[in-house]
Formats: C-alpha cells, sequence, structure tokens
C-alpha cells in the first residue's frame, strides 16, 4: 500500500530496539498503517488479517513497553529541538474516556462510576508554533477509593514538578537550546517554582496563576501586580475553537517582580505578569491572563514574548485533538490498559506528524510536496478534486494539503484561511486509498 512518505517512519523509528527485530519491525508496521488511515480502527488500519493478528499480538505482547516504542522518538524529538534558540516544553493532561468497554485496569475519570485513563504529555514546539514532537509523557489509571473514602497512589500534581525536572534533564542534553516549560492552572505550585530554583533553573518556566497569594505585607498577588500603570498593549488574533468565532484580542500588560513565600524557608522571586482584555465585545467573556514566570520581563518586549509563549499553549490542545478525534483512540477495542498504553503510543507520534504537516503547511508553504507524500498519493489528490498539477514545477506542501484539506470538507475560500487538523486527517485517509488504487491498478 502506497502511504505517506516512509522516510518519515524509518527516520523516527531509527533507534528503535524493543529487543527483538520483529517487534522492532511491526513497531514501524504499525505506525505506518495508523498514519496511513488515522480515523480507521485498528483492523481496518491493517492490511489485511495477518497484519491484524500481527497487531493485536505485539499491542498483548507483555515484553514490549509503551515507554520503549516512544524512546526513538524522544530521541528524535531531542534531535529537532538542538537548531531552535528558544523551544516550549509544553505540559497538561487530558482523560481518556473508555466507560462502557471491558478493558481491565482502567481507574475512575471525574466520576467513581466513568471508567477511563489519563495522558499528560511535554509536547515541544518552536515559538512560531512548529511541532517538534512529544519529548515526555505520563499514562496511567487513578486508583479506587478505599472504603475511608481515601484515594491511594501518587498524587498527580506531582506530575508537574516531575515533568519540570524531565525538562531540566533535557537541557543538559540540548544545550543549543533555552528550553521553557509552559503549563496551565494545574502547574502553578509553589514545590515547582521551588524546584526549579534548587536546580539552578536549567530551563525557564512560565505557568498560569490559579492562586491569588497573600502577600506578607498585606493583599493579594493578583491587585498588587497591576497596581502601576499598564507597560502597554498587545494585539493578537483569537483562533476560533469550540462554536466561538474567530475575534480580534486587545489586551493591557502590566508585569511586576514579586517573592512568593517571603520571609520563609524556600522563598522564590517571579514576574507576575497581568494580561487583561480592554473593549471586549458586548457579551463576551474579557480574555485575562495571570502568569508567573522565573524570567525577568523588565520591558513591554519581554511581556509580549511570554504572552506569545503562553498562547502557544493552544497547541497541545490542538494535539489532544488529533489524538482523541482524529486518530479516535477513544474507541479502541483492546482488552487490557497495558495494550491501550501501547497503542497510545503509537497514536501520538501519528498526531504528532499530522499537527507537524499542518503547521509546516502554514509556516513552510512552498516546500516540494515529494519531502512528505508519495508520488501516489499526490497524484491521488490531484485526481479526487479535478485538479490539474502545476506543469512547470513540483507541486508545494501547501497545495497539496489544501487538497487534502479539500477531500476532508475543507471549502478553500479566501475568508477560510489555511486548513485545520481536523479537515486534513479526514482528507489523508481519501488520499492514501486513491494512492493505494494507483499503486495496485500500475502492478496489475
Amino acid at each position: 500500500m502506497a502511504t505517506e512518505s516512509k522516510r518519515w517512519v524509518e527516520e523516527e523509528f531509527a533507534g528503535i530496539n524493543l529487543g527483538d527485530a520483529r517487534l522492532n519491525k511491526r513497531a514501524r508496521v504499525l505506525v505506518e498503517a495508523f498514519a496511513a488511515k488515522p480515523t480507521a480502527n485498528i483492523p481496518m488500519a491493517c492490511d489485511g488479517w495477518t497484519d491484524m493478528i500481527g497487531a493485536y499480538r505485539f499491542l498483548d505482547n507483555d515484553a514490549v513497553t509503551w515507554q520503549g516504542i516512544m524512546a526513538p522518538h524522544w530521541e528524535r524529538t531531542e534531535q529537532r529541538m538542538a537548531p531552535h534558540p528558544v523551544v516550549l516544553c509544553i505540559q497538561d493532561s487530558t482523560e481518556l474516556d473508555f466507560h462502557g468497554q471491558k478493558i481491565t485496569g482502567l481507574g475512575p475519570l471525574n466520576y467513581e462510576s466513568r471508567r477511563g485513563m489519563f495522558v499528560h504529555p511535554t509536547y515541544a514546539v518552536t515559538p512560531q508554533r512548529e511541532p517538534l514532537g512529544v519529548c515526555d509523557a505520563w499514562i496511567w489509571a487513578r486508583e479506587f477509593r478505599d472504603a475511608d473514602g481515601v484515594r491511594g497512589g501518587q498524587k498527580e500534581s506531582t506530575r508537574w514538578k516531575e515533568g519540570y525536572e524531565r525538562v531540566a534533564e533535557m537541557a543538559a542534553r540540548v544545550p543549543s537550546s533555552r528550553l521553557v516549560y509552559v503549563a496551565d492552572r494545574e502547574g502553578d505550585i509553589l514545590g515547582l517554582m521551588q524546584c526549579a530554583k534548587a536546580l539552578g533553573t536549567p530551563a525557564d518556566w512560565l505557568v498560569r496563576a490559579k492562586h491569588n497569594r497573600c502577600l506578607p505585607e498585606g493583599g493579594k498577588l493578583f491587585d498588587r501586580a497591576c497596581a502601576d500603570a499598564p507597560l502597554g498593549e498587545i494585539v493578537f488574533t483569537m483562533p476560533a475553537r469550540h462554536g466561538i468565532k474567530e475575534r480580534k484580542v486587545r489586551q493591557e500588560l502590566w508585569a511586576t517582580s514579586i517573592e512568593l513565600n517571603a520571609g520563609k524557608p524556600g522563598a522564590v522571586t517571579v514576574t507576575c505578569v497581568i494580561a487583561r482584555e480592554i473593549d471586549a465585545p458586548k457579551g463576551v467573556k474579557a480574555v485575562e491572563w495571570r502568569l508567573l514566570t522565573n524570567r525577568a520581563a523588565p520591558t513591554l518586549e519581554d511581556v509580549i514574548e511570554l504572552i506569545d509563549w503562553y498562547r502557544a499553549r493552544w497547541d497541545i490542545e490542538m494535539f489532544f485533538n488529533v489524538l482523541k478525534n482524529g486518530c479516535r483512540v477513544q474507541a479502541m477495542q483492546l482488552g487490557t490498559i497495558k495494550g491501550i498504553e501501547r497503542a497510545l503510543a503509537l497514536y501520538m507520534i501519528v498526531a504528532w506528524r499530522i499537527a507537524h504537516l499542518m503547521r509546516l503547511g502554514r509556516t513552510c508553504p512552498e516546500l516540494n510536496a515529494n519531502l512528505f507524500f508519495s508520488e501516489d498519493e499526490i497524484q491521488g489528490a490531484y485526481l479526487l478534486t479535478n485538479t490539474s498539477p502545476p506543469t512547470d514545477r513540483k507541486p508545494t506542501l501547501n497545495e497539496v494539503l489544501r487538497l487534502v484539506a479539500r477531500l476532508g470538507g475543507f471549502i478553500g475560500r479566501k475568508s477560510d484561511g489555511e486548513p485545520g487538523v481536523k479537515t486534513i486527517w479526514l482528507g489523508l485517509h481519501e488520499v492514501r486509498v486513491a494512492a493505494a488504487t494507483l499503486a495496485a491498478l500500475r502492478n496489475r
């Protein structure tokens, strides 16, 4: 079957070592199959009965760990980090709902009666929002409460602190890049900031503040941060999401250096940034962000840079969207949580690849499409959209991606902008079926 350029799979898994050459080969075959049909279930993604049996045997093999599957991708992600002076290491958690499925090892979600598990990756992107890959992850199921209502196991909040420690370790392996740990409100943990200080802050950190802490001299953190005149303003476009239309946002910005836990062991000096929307449309909630960071921000340009970095946090939400809705991981019919973990490792790599294609189509539109698609895939995209390819040059990545997205429902009007990940993952399936058909006809 013709698939998206196999070079990326060979490069991504060049260092894989699952203890057996046959297992290494099967991992490559599976990620190729899942990338070729990201919306399909496992039987449909496989090329026949033999491949399907091999897939389920691989996912049920206790000798294979999900960490072992992801290890070569982690290594390749660090290699992609090296050329960039700044890399944002974004962390967040998402739940996977398998309620109603007979899967051993699942735990409760927000209600004790709901069954599922959690994934907490570290997603590396550049400040320009190019996804570099998943560089770390936790996968777990919560333990059930005992008769006294106490839940055992490690506190989930500790993963945020451990996440910073892992990023700090990466910083030593990628000395050419300044790594920035980025987290949402759940990462507002004093222990994380104290940990960074104790380690010498080998990686910067930027978290959205959750706690309006009391200050020793009186008053609250957020009031103190915006007590003086604003440094200036920022204007940006808030992308459409969850039924909310795209719109322009104008915020006033403040930044103040404040000591947390002052006068006590473990005091930490932080910069508190307040970004508050002004002139929000009537009936729309104003966008306000309160951020904490180790970085000094004495100028307006410094504060705007921090805001831009935090806005890149949305990319991990896009990654979760591809993983859950594009790759449909919550529909996997596997019997154990260990099998789910192994499949998730493969699908996380596929989800990154889809997001990577979308972003490169926007930031590097003139790249040669043959770097990412086979000739059959490119020809299939033009045939299915009844479009003629250029005769005087090779098709560009952006041109082919827009054709792929059209097959996934993208209309392509001037006002539509560039296609999103959903239309791309839906269109990829159609293009690869066409490519397989062209290959079959040629080989008859």
